[in-house]
């Protein structure tokens, strides 16, 4: 007897069922693995939210410091990727370059300061944006806040780089009320702007809360399932001025210090900002397929409230405790989270990982900097970073008066030099000491070629037993401050990589340079030697040191393991490898090397009382013998990973890791750019544009970039012109120097 057809049908149902023959999309048709059509394709194209603080410190968020309340900053960090060896710029300007072009700052000109108000410089034009590649991938690209990328013409405003819309400011430092920006004394204007018109009227409307509420409004008005979004959160908090609604400042009552009080305020309105943001995101469907990114722009100000403890340096300087940064991402898309990453991460890299993310065609940006580092962030993978170029900074040199410790004598109040009065113009040389390898170049140059002719003793290499000549002279590398430019030894080899190898000045190679029309002491320049995998800088045979490249070194050892004695290199005349008087920075493995003025490098303790610096502040002051002093110095030399807080200068012990770095500066500054950093504009002048700032170059010379030449100096003033200032304008330009010249700062 044969079962019904209903019987049938449900029993070859069941069995069908039973042994997942049918298809997952049948019973439950809205699971999220739907097939590959079109729409499912744009699903898997994550939102990106980007939250870009300024000035936030290493001190100045809830999960390093408990006194900051930070509870949806603590929360999404601790449910997300906290990034511990993440680093950007020290300043405002280069940072948000670097992550709008994953590029250094050598490679875009912008090496040397912030772009003033008046300045007509910004991004170079023929640069790609990562709002461009993210558009060109089906975003749609929104900026709220902070541009600070430069706007003398219309070319250079977001709109025209990448942006759909644009609602924030184009200077670097406005008022959180009135939306006033000056450029010195009476420049003043009121910068907020709407697309590419100027918002008037909203004056008496904090900033943090009017950019989330744009924010909001451009969350509310999306749909999340017919086009990812790319949001870039730019907050001008935690920037002077400080200003904060009153209610924020009660629970930091008990803070001696007002201007700490007001900036952790002012962090705490940056926490419910970005509350409000992720909760819209909840709201209106965006959470469970976004990246939520949040990083500061560079370290804080003591001097302004901020706190970078118990890091080194401040806001400005190339210590981190400048460019060390705060940053963390909170995705449900991420594969390994509730976790801590101390892998090395730099901002440039934000331009090819969200690329990336989006499903662009990274290939198409030629020249980048920045590393995918999405794999490290999203499960824990060895970061394919192993060096950062911090800046090269030619226009920004430190003189170095070198000193006969004979000279000096201690007293109560520091160091004092015998003889003139004013030390800047006291003419002392400093003598060499046996420990030793680096030899400071005196005027005379009959003493010159006998320091030439002596050969001392190193501690890399011991003593020889006979009177016989030593097969190899130690080598010098010259601290000369008063080197006039560069010389690279940089040869063009099979391997791609720069060789510490002796070279006569006979046999280098003379490579016709590109003279920046900016300064008179331009750097050589000459064609980038592309690094090959697996390449290592070239030693003597007595050395068995190598450097790899980039992509090739292991992360999770040091590059210079200190087993090894330093190698012993020949003598190379009086060439210079690197003018260690020039401004410059890098990171390789666990290794930091810092030339010039890095900037002034204290440690500034927690307990910041409300007065002037007092007793105190010499706690945690560089109090070092004279010879040591930052005034006689120009290269300094820390192992980050056993000393993040930089309280141990390894450059006396370990030359051969300074030299090797040293290769890997003049290796990099082969690549880069002149710099560009043109004088004020006077046709800039808000009060020739109704009182705002917006782009005064006319429409008939939009094709006139770079046409601005020179470099910005102060106007001198006659005698008679110094009478007829007011008594004011001294502390005016002290706070105008001190905004402005951030990169030289000596308080």
């Amino acid at each position: 007897m044969q079962p019904p057809p209903a019987a049938s049908a449900a029993l070859l149902w069941s069995l069908l069922l039973s042994l997942d023959l049918l298809p997952a999309a049948q019973p439950q048709p809205n699971q999220r693995d739907v097939p590959n059509d079109e729409p499912g394709a744009k699903k898997k194209q994550p939102h990106i939210v980007f939250i870009l603080i300024d000035d936030q410190g290493f001190n100045d968020i809830g999960y390093h410091n408990p006194t900051i309340k930070t509870p949806t900053l603590d929360k999404l960090a601790a449910e997300g990727v906290r990034l511990e060896n993440y680093y950007v710029q020290p300043i405002c300007t280069p940072s948000r370059s670097q992550l709008m072009t994953g590029r250094y700052q050598i490679h875009t000109g912008l090496q040397h300061s912030i772009i003033r108000p008046s300045q007509p410089s910004c991004l170079p034009s023929h640069m790609d944006t990562l709002p461009e590649r993210l558009r060109q991938a089906g975003y749609s690209t929104h900026l709220v806040g902070k541009w600070h990328l430069g706007f003398y013409r219309k070319a250079c405003l977001p709109t025209r780089k990448g942006f759909d819309t644009f609602f924030g400011s184009l200077t670097g430092s406005v008022d959180h009320y009135n939306y006033l920006s000056c450029d010195g004394p009476g420049v003043c204007g009121y910068d907020l702007h709407d697309g590419e018109g100027v918002a008037w009227g909203q004056e008496g409307k904090y900033s943090t809360t009017l950019f989330t509420q744009r924010a909001r409004k451009i969350l509310e008005s999306h749909n999340p399932t017919e086009k990812p979004l790319f949001l870039l959160l730019s907050l001008q908090a935690v920037h002077t001025p400080l200003q904060t609604p009153k209610s924020y400042i009660y629970p930091y009552r008990d803070m001696a210090n007002i201007a700490r009080r007001k900036l952790a305020a002012m962090v705490s309105t940056v926490d419910e900002a970005v509350r409000n943001v992720t909760y819209a995101l909840r709201k209106y469907g965006f959470y469970r397929n976004s990246v939520i990114i949040y990083s500061t722009d560079n370290g804080a100000q003591p001097f302004t409230g901020g706190s970078n403890w118990p890091l080194r340096g401040r806001k400005g300087t190339y210590w981190e405790g400048g460019i060390r940064g705060v940053a963390f991402v909170h995705s449900p898309l991420l594969k390994r989270r509730r976790r801590v990453s101390k892998a090395l991460l730099h901002i440039t890299d934000w331009f090819p990982t969200l690329v990336g993310l989006a499903g662009g065609n990274i290939s198409q940006s030629r020249g980048l900097d920045g590393f995918d580092v999405w794999p490290t962030i999203s499960e824990g993978r060895d970061s394919p970073r192993q060096e950062i170029l911090h800046n090269i900074d030619p226009l920004h040199k430190h003189v170095v008066q070198p000193t006969t410790w004979d000279a000096i004598k201690p007293g109560a109040g520091g160091t004092k030099l015998k003889g003139k009065k004013k030390p800047k113009k006291k003419v002392v040389r400093q003598q060499l000491k046996q420990k030793s390898v680096f030899k400071l170049k005196t005027r005379k140059k009959s003493k010159l070629k006998a320091q030439a002719n002596t050969v001392p003793r190193s501690k890399l290499a011991p003593p020889p037993k006979s009177k016989a000549k030593p097969q190899h002279k130690t080598t010098f590398y010259s601290l000369n401050p008063r080197a006039s430019r560069y010389k690279p030894l940089l040869m063009s080899l099979p391997s791609g990589s720069p060789s510490l190898s002796p070279i006569s000045p006979a046999k280098q190679l003379k490579s016709k340079s590109r003279r920046s029309t900016s300064h008179n002491h331009n750097l050589v320049q000459s064609k980038p030697v592309p690094p090959g995998p697996g390449k290592e800088i070239r030693f003597p045979p007595n050395s068995k040191r190598t450097l790899l490249e980039n992509q090739n070194i292991s992360h999770s050892e040091t590059p210079f393991p200190k087993s090894h004695p330093g190698p012993l290199l020949k003598h190379q005349t009086s060439e210079s490898l690197w003018d260690t008087s020039i401004q410059a920075a890098i990171r390789v493995g666990d290794w930091k090397l810092l030339t010039g003025y890095p900037g002034h490098g204290d440690w500034v303790p927690p307990q910041v009382l409300p007065t002037l610096p007092g007793r105190w502040w010499d706690l945690e002051r560089n109090i070092l013998s004279p010879y040591k002093n930052s005034t006689y110095k120009n290269i300094w030399l820390f192992n980050i990973t056993a000393d993040p807080c930089e309280r141990h200068d390894l450059a006396d012990q370990r030359p051969d890791v300074v030299l090797q770095l040293l290769a890997r500066l003049a290796y990099y500054n082969q690549t880069a750019v002149p710099v560009y950093f043109p004088p004020d504009d006077p046709r800039a002048d808000p009060s020739q544009h109704e009182g705002a700032w917006v782009p005064w170059v006319n429409e008939e010379e939009e094709q006139e970039e770079g046409k601005y030449e020179g470099v910005y100096k102060k106007g001198r003033r006659t005698k008679k012109e110094k009478k007829q200032r007011c008594p004011l304008c001294k502390l005016q330009s002290f706070f105008l120097k001190l905004n402005t010249g951030m990169m030289s700062n000596r308080i």
